[in-house]
């Protein structure tokens, strides 16, 4: 499912016109990013969390010339599924 898709299916859920759905579902993935760039966490419960985790820096090779490169230490966001999502999927 992309974008398109999920705005045609909220819009179809929710009494709200395509241009609403799209324009609630670009605030929630805004209040996600700016949340995760500033360190914190976003707990929905039932569906999951997201959060940031640090990655050490480490050395990896690359595959066209087999040289030994640095990749330098990052933050990545992540999502760990709650425990009703994790239910729905496995049934």
């Amino acid at each position: 499912m992309n974008k398109a898709q999920l705005v045609d299916y909220i819009s179809s859920k929710a009494p709200m016109s395509k241009k609403a759905a799209e324009l609630s579902l670009n605030a929630i993935t805004e209040a996600i990013m700016t949340e995760l760039k500033k360190g914190g966490k976003v707990q929905l419960v039932g569906f999951g969390s997201f959060e940031t985790r640090k990655r050490a820096a480490r050395k990896g090779r690359n595959p066209q010339t087999n040289e030994e490169i640095k990749i330098p230490a990052s933050i990545v966001p992540a999502f760990k599924a709650g425990k009703a999502l994790k239910d729905v999927v496995n049934k």
